[in-house]
């Protein structure tokens, strides 16, 4: 028998004695018991979004379900492979050599113990994360690491969390007992031993297996990635193939990147150019180039007092002015018929940073940047800054801990006189981590505004509600009409407004006072696209019987970052605009643009761009919520809709890149 004959007819007895390759064998098993696991947490997933795989007549997207599975299986092999790939090559090293066996199993299995607990957990956090921004868990999701008690309290005192936990910390038990079950077979003596040769061969071509399998794809062009995920038209399904671990850490690693740091969209030039002929900027003549003087003629005689509220989680779609049937705003819809009342308006992203950041101070929201917690805070020349200069006292009401979001210091440092905060309310009001009740909160209100008012000056007043969030507490004197706790929170949070405008009516300064209405955010409320337009679509309503005397409703798109601006020009002052906003009761924007963390969203009056993270572009109709792409379709229009988007997130960027955001006092008193 020839050598060649020899070694197939080893290798023939190799495959058969597999059981003797007892680092493949291990492996193997580890494996399979992380890819059973990964897809325990996905079927979870799919049981919370079920509605989200019906298609319009009703029916269950069964055929994209199971290949949004399997593409699932895909991603759970890349990141398996990655947990493993270590721990088989120093397996494959301790069973060749049998060197120090029992202190490398030890540390082998604390090893797998720690870093798949942890990919279990980041698994089990996914799922209320989705819920919440409609996006699988990323690196955004750690934006609040430095206020790690609050974040924990308020999980501790959120109840849908529970149905999580408990079955994380099952899988971790049962994923430990197995792991010690698997790691007895090591010490179990399987008879003879496989050839050196043999074992490095089959070792090697497992490796070389493992290493196909993280890649992700045998294409040469590229790896998998996120966007190999995206396979029909349905957003649910697209993003329910992916693993949590893996579009954690690739978030991760995007913001580590040093080109991400900072936006690189386009060539800054190009951006300022756009942007100053859209604000009709002839001539630069402030530092900043977009800053313009807007003057006013016509004059007031008495300066109104402002207060914004800011609505935690109140996306249009929960107002029956936009079609909710279960008539759960009936003080907002009252509002919207008595006041300006504009319809197309959005939210700058979908976090309430981005909603404080883009209201009071008009500039947009920056990927996944957080301004507020920037390591040098800045200064804008925002509306309490710009008010401030017009004799106004500034202040600013949250419902919780002021050192969340670095919310206190922040709006100290951009002109606000006082910030409310949960240590300022009675102990026995604050009722979670979330701190008072929307109706405590307008109550304070009431009798903090009436002290304001008694200092015969105008004043600012921005409220920032909480009880549209979870945990969701709702006092014990409310009682709710529907079953559902989350339909009870919006009717509560709403009769809490009916409540604040009832009680202010009987107010000294309620004349002389225009109230503003946003959301902070909206809600994914059965989402269409990978960004759920009802996550950003927010009402906006400008209140004031005494002063704004005839109601009307505007169908012109905008943004938060319109706010500011449209306020000015309601109080008819003269002032340096030197934000990206307009006033929308006499300027127009050809597109709105939003942001969520890594994607962006830019609205005609009938198109919807979605740019992702990886530069995949999709347009749609989505007035009648079309799922086709037509990106092919009208390539000059999204052009220009991206280019006028990629323009100003890139002046913006640009401003805070170079300091020009802000505009000291001497050169605005300059210009009158």
């Amino acid at each position: 028998m020839s050598k060649v004959s020899v070694l197939v007819s080893s290798i023939k007895k190799a495959f058969i004695n597999l059981a003797q390759y007892k680092n493949i064998i291990v492996t193997l098993k580890i494996y399979l018991l992380l890819i059973s696991i990964f897809t325990f947490f996905r079927i979870i997933l799919f049981a919370t979004n079920f509605e989200n795989i019906r298609k319009e007549d009703g029916s269950i997207e069964w055929a994209n379900s199971i290949l949004a599975f399997i593409m699932g299986i895909r991603f759970d092999i890349v990141v398996s492979g990655y947990i493993l790939l270590l721990f088989f090559i120093a397996l494959t090293f301790i069973e060749l050599f049998n060197k120090n066996r029992k202190i490398f199993q030890y540390l082998l299995f604390y090893y797998l113990l720690i870093s798949v607990t942890l990919a279990f957990i980041l698994s089990a956090a996914d799922i209320p994360y989705f819920k919440q921004f409609y996006s699988r868990i990323n690196i955004n999701a750690l934006q609040w690491i430095d206020s790690p008690f609050f974040i924990i309290k308020m999980i501790i005192q959120e109840p849908r969390y529970y149905l999580i936990a408990i079955p994380l910390i099952i899988v971790i038990i049962i994923f430990y007992k197995i792991l010690k079950k698997i790691f007895l077979i090591f010490n179990k003596n399987s008879g003879s031993q496989p050839k050196v040769f043999l074992h490095l061969l089959f070792s090697a071509l497992f490796l070389l297996l493992m290493l196909i399998g993280i890649r992700g794809r045998v294409e040469i062009k590229s790896p998998i990635r996120i966007g190999t995920a995206y396979f029909c038209n349905n957003s649910f399904l697209n993003q329910a193939g992916l693993n949590p671990v893996f579009t954690f850490i690739t978030s991760y690693l995007d913001k580590i990147n040093p080109h991400n740091k900072y936006l690189n969209l386009m060539n800054e030039e190009s951006a300022l150019k756009i942007v100053q002929e859209h604000f009709n900027i002839k001539r630069q003549e402030f530092d900043s180039p977009i800053a313009r003087y807007i003057h006013v003629t016509q004059k007031v005689s008495a300066k109104p007092n402002i207060v914004i509220v800011i609505m935690e989680n109140m996306s249009a779609a929960k107002m029956g002015r936009y079609g909710n049937k279960d008539q759960l705003t009936p003080n907002l819809d009252s509002l919207a018929l008595k006041g300006l009342c504009f319809d197309n308006i959005y939210t700058a992203g979908i976090h309430t940073f981005n909603g404080v950041y883009s209201t009071l101070f008009s500039y947009p929201a920056l990927a996944s940047q957080h301004p507020m917690k920037a390591s040098s805070m800045l200064r804008y020349n925002g509306i309490a800054y710009t008010l401030k200069e017009f004799g106004y006292q500034t202040i600013y009401f949250t419902t919780h801990d002021g050192q969340f979001d670095n919310i206190e210091g922040f709006l100290y440092h951009n002109s606000f006189d006082k910030v409310y905060t949960k240590s300022d309310y009675p102990e026995e009001k604050v009722l979670s981590t979330l701190g008072v009740p929307d109706d405590f909160l307008f109550d304070f209100v009431n009798l903090k505004l009436d002290d304001y008012h008694l200092k015969n000056k105008p004043f600012l007043s921005v409220i920032m509600t909480a009880s549209d969030h979870g945990p969701y507490i709702i006092p014990d004197y409310f009682k709710p009409k529907p079953n559902d706790i989350t339909k009870q929170i919006v009717e509560y949070a709403d009769w809490s407004i009916g409540k604040f405008i009832s009680d202010a009516k009987n107010k000294k300064w309620f004349d002389n006072t225009i109230f503003v209405f946003i959301a902070d955010h909206g809600t994914a409320i059965s989402p269409v696209y990978e960004m759920p337009l009802n996550y950003h679509h927010s009402p906006l309503i400008f209140y004031a019987p005494k002063i704004i005397t005839e109601s009307m409703a505007y169908s012109k798109i905008g943004g938060q970052i319109d706010v500011f601006p449209t306020i000015m020009g309601l109080l008819k002052f003269s002032y340096i605009n030197n934000t990206l906003g307009i006033d929308l009761l006499k300027e127009s924007r050809p597109f709105i643009y939003f942001s969520a963390d890594d994607k962006v969203g830019v609205l005609n009056d009938s198109l919807f761009l979605i740019i992702n993270g990886e530069g995949k572009e999709s347009l749609y109709k989505y007035k009648n919520s079309d799922k086709q792409n037509y990106i092919e379709h009208f390539t000059g229009l999204a052009k220009k809709m991206k280019d006028y988007t990629k323009s100003n997130l890139q002046t913006a960027q640009y401003l805070i890149k170079k300091n020009k955001q802000f505009i000291k006092a001497k050169e605005i008193s300059n210009s009158n």
